[in-house]
């Protein structure tokens, strides 16, 4: 695979995107983000529902229903292209920093 520069994903962006693997609604999205990461990320509504209607725009989500007030969202092809691309860009972080630093994979 060859190793080409991607636009980054901030934190929020990655995290929203990784919890619309499953159909979710902002306030799930919200909770599910702030459990898997221990509480180390914490995304609030108004980042939510920004990211929400950018990636809804962009395609890389899709609104799947809007039951009781409650949009649920689900990610798109596009959308884990896109997630895929950023955890591979990651990686490759990962990999440089062990090049400098001398270590093994288990160091970081």
């Amino acid at each position: 695979m060859t190793r080409r520069a991607t636009k980054a994903l901030t934190q929020p962006m990655y995290y929203v995107l990784l919890s619309l693997k499953q159909a979710r609604h902002g306030y799930e999205i919200m909770q599910y983000i702030e459990e898997l990461t221990d509480g180390r990320v914490q995304v609030g509504p108004g980042t939510l529902y920004s990211l929400l209607s950018r990636f809804e725009e962009d395609g890389y989500i899709e609104m799947i229903s809007d039951k009781d007030n409650k949009k649920i969202y689900l990610i798109t092809e596009s959308g884990n292209d896109l997630l895929k691309n950023e955890i591979q860009r990651i990686r490759f972080l990962l990999e440089d920093a062990r090049k400098v630093s001398g270590g093994d994979k288990n160091e970081f």
